[in-house]
């Protein structure tokens, strides 16, 4: 593709930061990375040039091990047009101040500031999505919500407001960049980088990020689709069976029968389940005392909200805020089921 195909063609490539959070996850990166390293090549020349930043040294460690040596640390990086924050695992553990102070500085040079995956939760401690819109994973938007009220966090897959650009996590930063291309560069060239990373269909910013366990197996059941959206809607003041099952016109009976049907338990299982799964989010990411989260997760009291947290996850919730305990998710799975 001649040079003349891109729109405001300038011999200086657009220069992009990658600041790699600790435990950032890998393939959000090189789903971001590799929109670029295509127009590059469809372009035959270097439309973006990028750089992998950290707080230092000079190696950083991903979620799944890999030790990945840093082009530069924040110490002695330079100029960028926009830096981009991968986040990853326990995000809030893994923030440091001085990233938080050197983003501010981007920002105010008027550099664009983006995130991938939990990345946004850096972006907003650092008070850079105060009255921007943001999208982050499904993991990291409770703690976003509760810690940061300004913040307006949705359930899209990326957004894309101003002068930021935040997105989930996973393959969605492909479509982030596809999207940040076709503001930039002509559509042809954009298809091209598309078809190249074998991207069957763009994805809208608007469209919503999929929510575990019900989201691919109800999407041809609309009414219990309804019914688990307002479920996660209204955690902290639980609706009665009855009201739900009212509010989709059908019986209580009907709506159990669905809930046997395709998720394999009772309503009011699956109702304490979501609960439990924001309760220990909260445990593990915020320093919210057990009283408050008693509340804020719709228990009437801490005994029974402990006694619940034990019977699914296996362990009480401090005892579970100071050590991890990685199968939790299938025992309650389990006891869901059962």
């Amino acid at each position: 593709m001649h040079d003349s195909t891109v729109k405001g063609a300038s011999q200086t490539p657009y220069r992009v930061g990658f600041l790699l959070v600790n435990q950032f996850t890998l393939i959000s990166l090189s789903s971001a990375v590799e929109p670029l390293r295509v127009a590059n090549q469809l372009a035959g020349r270097e439309l973006y040039a990028w750089e992998l930043l950290g707080e230092g040294p000079a190696i950083q460690s991903c979620s799944d091990g890999f030790a990945v040596n840093l082009d530069k640390t924040l110490a002695d990086a330079t100029d960028y047009d926009l830096v981009i924050v991968v986040g990853g695992l326990s995000i809030e553990q893994n923030l440091e101040r001085s990233v938080l102070a050197w983003l501010r500085k981007q920002a105010q040079r008027g550099v664009v500031i983006g995130s991938v995956c939990t990345g946004a939760y850096v972006l907003a401690s650092a008070g850079l999505l105060d009255d921007y819109q943001c999208s982050a994973h499904w993991d990291c938007l409770t703690i976003l919500t509760e810690r940061f009220p300004r913040v307006g966090c949705n359930n899209q897959l990326y957004t894309i407001d101003r002068d930021r650009m935040t997105c989930t996590g996973g393959t969605i930063p492909m479509h982030m960049i596809l999207a940040m291309l076709s503001s930039r560069h002509p559509q042809a060239l954009v298809d091209a980088v598309a078809d190249m990373l074998i991207c069957e269909r763009y994805r809208a910013d608007v469209e919503m990020q999929l929510v575990p366990m019900w989201s691919r197996k109800v999407e041809m059941q609309p009414k219990l689709k309804e019914v688990l959206q307002l479920m996660e809607a209204n955690l902290e003041e639980p609706i009665l069976l009855q009201e739900l099952a009212d509010f989709v016109h059908l019986s209580r009976r009907q709506l159990e029968r669905l809930f046997l049907k395709y998720l394999h338990c009772t309503p009011s299982r699956y109702y304490l389940k979501l609960r439990l799964d924001r309760a220990r989010r909260l445990v593990k990411q915020s320093s919210r005392s057990i009283v408050e989260i008693t509340s804020m997760c719709g228990f009437v009291s801490t005994t029974h909200f402990s006694r619940c947290y034990r019977k699914y996850i296996g362990v009480s919730p401090r005892v579970d805020r100071l050590n991890c305990q990685p199968d939790y998710q299938s025992a309650a799975n389990e006891q869901l089921s059962a």
